[in-house]
């Protein structure tokens, strides 16, 4: 049997310099399966195949193991997946050069140490032991990445507010020549990266976040030799800077993942100079509540947060708990809304939720892509409810 498109295990595994071998592996572990499987049992693939191979190969390269890999790629070669995938995937390659270089320093160190000293110095033998630890951590950063990436993506495709979410922030910053500030959780700095030409040259800003993968990924994006920004890790609900230490303070989609949200909002305080401004964004009760309803159209099992962010810290509820810390307090609604017209970004967004959608979708994917592309042929409309508390002592 021969179809037009299509190659067979073997010419398949030729093509991709790999053997037939790992091809069945593959297969038998559903990571890879065939396009087609004749009735004979011969198994088939295509070009689009290939690409899915490609995401394979790298992820185990950099030391992913197979069960990681099945987890952290789904088969759809869309462009929309295809080019998110492969801007993560350069994310992660970039992560494990700068680790080697890391690994590199710490052994030429440690050796040079012990021919000088004929001893060995432990805390740099930890250190080593601690730097070829770190591949434990990239699966964790390439899933944040990527969920960032999916969800900022649908924003910037589909929100009909023009402006912009995060030009929109900027603009409530009130930027001005000699300002310092701190932003906390600053993810993958997207807020700078999108405005960088308006940022004054004489600004003081250091960027913090509790994962140093978030870290290297908003260095890397604004550049590191911008001496405008400085990059610390720690938990905002312990900022390691002296009382009075900022003009602004910025949280951007932070607040409700924190454990103890009053700690934090009491820390802001304590690092603001007496006419500082605290902005922190958040959510309504009816943001993106059209999602929700899509897939649990079609499986009501299914829920995209255990954890209703709004309830802890949202649009209704958040003035109350910042009344406690800061005399003032004003929000700011952040006007739009997204038409979706295709369904693979909005996939991608249902994909990148803390949910339990991936016991449900992942197996029945196809089914799930053909419900989306009907709800999204006519355009899909999504709430979008969000902005800005914009606090201070005295702020007015």
């Amino acid at each position: 049997m021969k179809k037009q498109g299509y190659y067979s295990s073997g010419k398949f595994a030729r093509m991709a310099n790999v053997t037939l071998r790992t091809i069945r592996y593959y297969d038998k572990q559903d990571i890879l399966k065939p396009s087609l499987v004749s009735e004979s049992g011969a198994r088939f693939y295509t070009d689009k195949d290939f690409a899915r191979l490609q995401q394979i190969l790298l992820l185990k390269y950099l030391g992913f193991s197979l069960d990681d890999i099945r987890e952290m790629t789904i088969d759809d070669t869309d462009y929309h997946f295809m080019l998110n995938s492969l801007k993560i995937q350069l994310k992660l390659v970039q992560d494990r050069i700068e680790q080697m270089q890391l690994v590199e320093t710490a052994i030429m160190d440690t050796s040079e140490a012990i021919q000088k000293e004929h001893t060995i110095d432990w805390n740099q033998m930890l250190n080593l032991i601690h730097l070829t630890g770190m591949e434990k951590s990239l699966k964790n950063q390439y899933q944040n990445a990527s969920n960032i990436s999916a969800r900022i993506h649908l924003h910037n495709l589909y929100s009909q507010n023009r402006q912009g979410w995060f030009p929109w922030i900027y603009e409530q910053l009130e930027m001005r020549p000699w300002i310092r500030v701190l932003e906390l959780g600053c993810g993958d700095g997207t807020l700078w990266t999108e405005n960088l030409k308006s940022i004054p040259g004489q600004a003081d800003i250091t960027l913090s976040d509790i994962s140093e993968g978030m870290l290297r990924d908003a260095r890397r994006a604004i550049g590191a030799r911008d001496g405008r920004f400085s990059y610390e890790v720690f938990d905002c609900g312990h900022i390691p800077f002296e009382s009075g230490s900022f003009d602004l303070v910025i949280a951007n989609h932070v607040l409700f993942y924190c454990e103890d949200i009053r700690r934090v909002c009491e820390e802001v305080r304590r690092v603001l100079k007496p006419d500082g401004r605290f902005l922190c964004s958040a959510y309504g009760q009816d943001h993106m509540k059209e999602v929700s309803l899509l897939v649990q159209g079609f499986d009501d099992r299914i829920v995209l947060s255990a954890d209703k962010l709004y309830d802890r810290f949202g649009m209704e509820n958040g003035a109350v708990i910042l009344k406690e810390h800061f005399k003032a307090c004003e929000w700011r609604m952040y006007e739009d809304c997204l038409m979706v017209p295709e369904p693979e970004p909005l996939i991608s967004y249902v994909l990148s939720c803390h949910g339990n959608q991936g016991q449900y979708i992942t197996e029945r994917y196809k089914e799930f892509r053909a419900y989306v592309k009907r709800k999204t042929d006519k355009g899909f409309r999504i709430t979008k409810e969000a902005g800005v508390f914009v606090c201070g002592d005295k702020y007015e």
